[in-house]
């Protein structure tokens, strides 16, 4: 364990909080207008500690094969939870983008453990860190078109079709993402001797 490690797990610790304060913010107390606003504060701190477990692992060298999985674990952990938040009132996205996300890496974690089993560590690739980037920002457009919606200002129709719009990017990107993996590591699948 190291201390990137323990900030990932703080990452997965939070991820229910943001579905949970989405759900039951009348019960929490907090208002329609505010609701926006906490969850950016969840949804930043989440960056935030990504950002630093990447910037610690790095400066001080504790690249650790438990991180190398638990990071892109926790990625697609975070976002998925996010974005099943958002299928529900007032976003209402739909549910197949959310699909896509959890296929995409469910498949992805099921090719770490085929490389794990013959003896390779499948750690995060750029592609895949963009990937994660297009869905933190897609993230943050949705909550940020929540103000308006919460004030008035645009409908929720508006809400839904823009909010539709920029996860479908985010989306296909996922997988591109997923597809590309496949391709670079499916020498590892089919090999009949643990890699070198």
């Amino acid at each position: 364990m190291s201390i990137a490690n323990y900030l990932t797990f703080f990452r997965l610790a939070i991820s229910p909080i943001f579905l949970l304060i989405y759900l039951m913010h009348d019960f929490l107390g907090i208002s329609r207008i505010s609701l926006p606003y906490v969850l950016l504060v969840l949804l930043t701190v989440s960056q935030l500690t990504d950002l630093f477990d990447g910037y610690i692992t790095r400066k001080y060298n504790q690249v650790t094969e438990l991180g190398k999985v638990l990071d892109p674990m926790a990625d697609s952990i975070t976002n998925i939870s996010v974005f099943l938040t958002y299928t529900m009132d007032p976003v209402r996205l739909p549910l197949p983008l959310v699909f896509i996300f959890l296929y995409r890496d469910s498949v992805i974690s099921t090719l770490r453990t085929l490389c794990a089993m013959k003896g390779f560590t499948l750690a995060a690739q750029k592609s895949g860190k963009i990937k994660a980037w297009f869905q933190a920002i897609s993230a943050y457009i949705v909550l940020f078109l929540m103000i308006p919606e919460s004030l008035g200002y645009i409908s929720d129709t508006t809400l839904y079709i823009a909010s539709t719009f920029v996860v479908s990017i985010a989306a296909f990107y996922s997988l591109y993402t997923g597809i590309e993996y496949i391709c670079k590591y499916w020498h590892f699948i089919i090999a009949k001797k643990p890699a070198q």
